[in-house]
């Protein structure tokens, strides 16, 4: 028998198993966050670069962050089921699934990004990107990077600050569809679709990015839940 042990049967007391249970939940959630900051940096820098090796890679990394929200859901549904918690344990409990399920759909904006770099990488022509693209990506990454920082700390105050950054990357992405449209629109029809392509794969990893910012800000409210109890809009 471990020293533990002893010490909880000596004093008549009974480890609190589901506080323990909700701080390994807790640390497996900062992993997945962990994880999908990585996958978001790491499909941006494939997208500048147009690295297809990279892109590949991001793409196979997305099966372990499925898996790890799959396990985060019904650890959490296992103790909501048999070990009755009481109301601040339960708000913990469904802002970790609230929160995991936004990081796995991140994680599916990364692969798309990386799926459309693919993409762009095999076309004939290989323009250099719109600097807003090198832009939009520093930002989600960064926006990401700082949103795992407020969970950490369960802090409202830079969740709610994190969360209104996110109007930068939307005025980004409108300089981003106005700029691509207008040059969609000066293309010269023919048999070479390549450009047309091009543009129309730029628009939709623009919208993947505009899409992590919001991804983001719903993270922001579930800290928010998670510290105060309040269900709050900050989009």
């Amino acid at each position: 028998m471990d020293v533990e042990a002893r010490h909880d049967l000596d004093t008549g007391e009974r480890p609190n198993v589901i506080e323990r249970d909700l701080q390994d939940l807790r640390e497996a959630l900062l992993r997945l966050a962990g994880q999908v900051e990585s996958q978001i940096e790491r499909a941006t820098l494939a997208l500048r670069a147009l690295d297809e090796d990279e892109a590949l890679a991001v793409r196979h990394g997305d099966r372990q962050i499925n898996e790890a929200q799959a396990i985060l859901r019904e650890r959490c549904f296992a103790i909501i089921s048999q070990q009755r918690p009481d109301d601040r344990q339960l708000r913990l409990l469904i802002s970790i699934q609230y929160i995991s399920l936004e990081l796995e759909r991140m994680g599916d904006y990364a692969v798309r990004i990386a799926r459309r770099t693919g993409m762009l990488a095999q076309l004939s022509e290989r323009t250099p990107l719109r600097a807003e693209f090198g832009l939009m990506g520093e930002l989600a990454t960064q926006q990401v990077r700082d949103i795992l920082d407020a969970l950490i700390e369960v802090d409202t105050e830079r969740a709610r600050a994190v969360a209104a950054q996110d109007t930068h990357i939307d005025r980004l992405y409108e300089r981003v569809f106005d700029g691509v449209v207008e040059e969609l629109a000066s293309v010269e029809r023919g048999p070479d679709s390549d450009q047309v392509l091009r543009i129309v794969t730029l628009l939709q990893v623009a919208h993947d990015l505009e899409r992590i910012g919001d991804r983001v800000t719903n993270v922001a409210e579930d800290i928010v839940f998670l510290d105060t109890g309040q269900v709050v809009e900050l989009g």
